[in-house]
């Protein structure tokens, strides 16, 4: 029978495990810290409630209305008109603990452990070898354990051990800096369904900053590209000070901070090793989305397992392990295409962020964006709708001036 280990319970692992466990296969289910909260937006989209089964106590708030705010402080309110959708907001712990212990009721063995090196079989039918910290007895410093897997799936974040082991390549990655703060009831109150997005370069000169409602406390971060993490305090000093009237009386009760990957790595599939979600650089451009786009890959890699195996009844080859991602690049390469066109273009100076956000405010762009992201299908416009947004796009870089080669 197959043996599959996977490294990393988030969002990615545990839908991994989950769809392993279901179909009988025998999984391992490593996470080094089993209350870790991770530096996260937390936001995820309507489609990710239903198609993953996620219950309703662990989304802490449920956003309808956004608001978007250009470098001169221009605001663009964006409100969701069926009382039916929203954006949730999760903190990651929460959601992380439930998907977590839903696969290990499944049948996923969950491992308290610390996978510090992977040896890779001189040959395609020899088991790969897991070498890790226990910490289920409660020692800090773990017991040393081994164990042997038919297939590896590494979920284990930006700075994955199993990518290296497996010499999956480098990528450029983002940083991303937050706190969680809480606020006076009054001040709370006014975020009950509201999320804010700043963009300028005060706040990151290449992506955004934001204001998240959670459950108690609003979580205040930015994120920025790896050459300008030695500015990262600024940019949070940046947005702290844009949101200061609405953030005053506010106490800081977590400080947290992440890379967050910015492309695919070189190689996402290596013998029987794959890749997914943060360790595979699922995370989209301009957005910063990644919850979704973890667990999706995931669930993905693992069904195409299931399907290569007939059930865990045969060995996977790397070639069927690849079948995953011509699967996933069909499905969303497009997607991240745009998201990519859409950060290069708008991303670049303070006068196309102004363009950006005053486009922000045309119904039919408000429309196409959360359909989009609310449901993860790209429903194109009809051609006068197509143009007239095409009009709009160019004629808010001409007003800002903002068409520079």
């Amino acid at each position: 029978m197959l043996r599959v280990a996977v490294v990393g319970s988030g969002p990615a692992g545990s839908s991994a495990a989950e769809v392993l466990a279901k179909a009988g296969i025998e999984t391992y289910l490593f996470e080094r810290k089993l209350d870790n909260a991770k530096p996260c937006g937390g936001a995820i989209p309507l489609c990710m409630v239903s198609e993953f089964d996620l219950p309703p106590e662990i989304i802490d708030r449920r956003v309808r209305k956004m608001k978007m705010i250009s470098p001169s402080n221009i605001e663009v309110d964006i409100n969701l008109e069926n009382k039916d959708e929203y954006i949730g907001m999760c903190r990651r712990e929460v959601l992380d603990g439930f998907m977590r212990s839903r696969a290990a009721k499944l049948g996923a063995n969950l491992i308290n452990g610390t996978v510090y090196q992977l040896d890779i079989p001189s040959n395609n039918t020899d088991p790969y070898t897991l070498h890790y910290a226990d910490y289920s007895n409660g020692d800090a410093q773990g017991v040393i354990k081994t164990l042997k897997a038919d297939v590896v799936i590494g979920a284990d974040g930006a700075n994955s051990r199993i990518a290296k082991a497996i010499d999956a390549g480098d990528y450029n990655y983002a940083i991303a800096f937050q706190e969680r703060i809480r606020l006076p009831e009054d001040k709370m109150n006014y975020y009950e369904e509201l999320a804010e997005m700043y963009v300028g370069k005060d706040v990151s000169p290449d992506f955004y900053a934001w204001v998240f409602p959670k459950y108690d406390h609003v979580a205040v971060g930015t994120g920025t590209m790896k050459v300008n993490k030695a500015i990262i305090k600024d940019l949070q000093m940046g947005i702290r000070t844009r949101a200061a009237r609405k953030l005053e009386g506010g106490q800081i009760i977590k400080v947290e901070a992440h890379p967050i990957p910015e492309h695919p790595r070189p190689r996402r599939v290596v013998g029987r090793v794959a890749l997914v979600g943060d360790a595979a650089g699922t995370v989209t451009k301009s957005s910063g989305e990644g919850i979704y786009f973890a667990a999706k890959s995931a669930r993905m890699c693992a069904e195409t397992i299931v399907e290569a195996s007939n059930g865990g009844q045969r060995l996977p080859t790397e070639d069927d392990l690849k079948l995953y991602l011509k699967r996933w690049d069909k499905k969303y390469g497009m997607t991240y295409l745009v998201l990519d066109i859409l950060q290069r273009v708008f991303y670049r100076t303070d006068a196309t962020r102004e363009a950006f956000v005053e486009m922000c405010a045309d119904k039919d762009v408000q429309k196409m964006t959360f359909d989009s992201y609310l449901y993860k299908t790209v429903v194109p416009a009809n051609p006068l709708v197509q143009m007239k947004i095409t009009a709009k796009t160019i004629g808010s870089l001409l007003r800002g001036n903002a068409l520079a080669p």
